[in-house]
């Protein structure tokens, strides 16, 4: 039970000039690597695109601008479980509103969600129908970005911390959309509230990741693109999980001391985990990704953040316990893993599966519009499910 004060206080994000100012001096102090300059991505960032975007993070990224941007919806604090968890909050003003929690994941930020709020909240200004309103929470992580450093926090503690954000709100029945660490938050929130919950939206869950040759239909498309993304991540791009998984203090404390590690460790992932074919910015531009690489380096957050897969690893694997939760899969076609629904539907009570035309895993970053539509068509399906 958490005991501790129940306060809801205001927040106004503010990095103090001095943070600045040194950001910039390391900056500019840091040390190149020679290269061939044939070197692709297949090798991670190249170093050209490298130097170019810290230039960029040097002399033209205005983080004051994004303060003024981001400040501009309502944020809240308030101490849950030791720790201070920041949030979005913006209500509709109507009775009948849906209450909508978004979890991001990592390396992400709630940030990525504010373009999607204005249409979320009121509907009918943005092509949709006034009973698809809903009043939305933004949260931060624990151990990510804005709510700052926390140890010891795996996605059951998180979703804990969740609920306990919800009820203090004075929401009682509610939904939950999450990608990534995320929508392992909300999967486990189902578990341990599902009283409160109408349903959770997810971009992705487990089921699809260990297929094979063997074990799918290879005659069904989705099947057979489950298999391939499963052996380009596992042959590719899962390194980073298995040493977040095994060591990620080492990494933690070189990424917490070097800006440009902190940089190309998470614009990787940008472009790796994105629609993005030859560069991220075919996706995402840079003021975007420095926003949420500034937010991880301001606040010291990414080797908390990377702590979640350790703390997580010793159930990987392993079949997770069956959630009744209604559950709609608004499934990106760039995604890291393609959700098979006969898998999804052995541990899940799956009642929508979609998969959307464009974007990859940073889903409602990449494709604000096309995410609010699914959600708001998923929320129709979810209540109807619900009763």
């Amino acid at each position: 039970m958490d005991t501790q004060s129940s306060t809801i206080s205001p927040f106004t994000l503010h990095v103090p000039d001095e943070s600045l100012a040194a950001l910039t001096t390391r900056l500019r102090q840091t040390r190149w690597p020679v290269e061939d300059a044939g070197t692709g991505w297949d090798h991670g960032v190249p170093v050209e695109y490298a130097r170019e975007l810290t230039d960029y993070w040097s002399t033209e990224f205005d983080w004051r601008a994004q303060e003024r941007r981001i400040n501009a919806t309502p944020q809240f604090t308030t101490p849950i479980d030791g720790h201070h968890v920041h949030f979005f909050h913006v209500r509709s003003g109507h009775d009948g509103a849906t209450p909508l929690l978004l979890l991001h994941g990592w390396p992400g930020a709630p940030t990525e969600f504010l373009p999607m709020l204005d249409a979320l909240v009121d509907p009918t200004a943005h092509d949709g129908d006034p009973d698809d309103v809903c009043d939305v929470v933004v949260a931060t992580i624990p151990g990510f970005g804005i709510s700052g450093p926390a140890v010891g926090w795996n996605t059951e503690r998180a979703a804990r911390a969740m609920i306990t954000l919800m009820a203090r709100l004075g929401y009682q029945r509610y939904a939950v959309h999450g990608y990534d660490t995320g929508a392992l938050i909300a999967r486990q929130m189902g578990l341990l509230d599902r009283e409160h919950l109408i349903g959770l939206h997810l971009t992705d869950v487990l089921g699809g990741e260990g297929l094979t040759y063997e074990t799918a239909d290879m005659g069904d498309p989705l099947e057979a693109r489950a298999v391939e993304q499963s052996m380009r991540y596992q042959y590719e791009l899962g390194a980073y999980a298995m040493l977040q998984s095994t060591r990620p203090q080492s990494l933690g404390l070189a990424l917490t001391d070097s800006p440009v590690g902190l940089l190309t460790w998470m614009v990787e992932r940008f472009k790796d985990w994105s629609a993005a074919q030859e560069g991220p910015e075919e996706v995402l531009t840079k003021d975007q990704m420095l926003t949420t690489v500034s937010i991880y380096w301001h606040f010291a957050t990414i080797w908390s953040s990377m702590r979640y897969y350790k703390e997580e690893a010793s159930a990987w694997g392993a079949e997770p316990e069956r959630s009744e939760v209604p559950l709609a899969i608004g499934a990106m076609p760039h995604d890291l893993g393609v959700p098979v629904p006969r898998l999804v539907e052995r541990v899940n009570n799956l009642v929508r599966f979609t998969e959307l035309p464009e974007g990859g895993h940073f889903a409602g970053w990449e494709q604000p519009e096309l995410v609010v539509r699914d959600i708001r068509e998923s929320l129709r399906v979810l209540k109807t499910a619900a009763t």
